[in-house]
């Protein structure tokens, strides 16, 4: 799912609520500019890549990954519902998951608003709020 001409910007929180599938293996959030680059690239991984119940954020440019980020606890679990609230500063995301805890990612592009949201993997979105 690709959402396209919904800004964020600096100073607002973006709101994902979904449930993951019941044998999902990894679902992941992007936010950026275009369909091509990601500033903000969350990877929920129940068992993928060689990962197991493990967030991993990263950033994809010019056709290539940056440095991973590996923090925040992993409060997911296939077939629940999830909820992950996005704080969008001029200097990071703060990525807060259900459990509490969080994640700061760098906003590397260092844009003030991105307007492409997408979705892949085995999640069904349920909603997403912009505040």
């Amino acid at each position: 799912m690709i959402i396209k001409n919904m800004s964020f910007k600096v100073g607002q929180t973006m709101i994902i609520c979904g449930v993951a599938k019941p044998d999902a293996t990894n679902f992941a959030v992007n936010i950026g500019p275009d369909e091509q680059d990601i500033t903000l690239h969350i990877n929920v991984r129940f068992d993928a890549h060689g990962d197991e119940n493990t967030v991993v954020c990263n950033s994809y440019e010019g056709g290539n990954w940056c440095g991973e980020v590996r923090e925040g606890g992993f409060p997911f679990q296939q077939g629940e519902s999830f909820k992950i609230t996005i704080e969008f500063t001029p200097a990071e995301f703060l990525v807060t998951l259900s459990d509490g805890s969080t994640i700061h990612f760098a906003n590397r592009m260092g844009a003030e608003k991105y307007s492409v949201t997408s979705f892949d993997g085995e999640a069904r979105i349920q909603s997403i709020e912009i505040k």
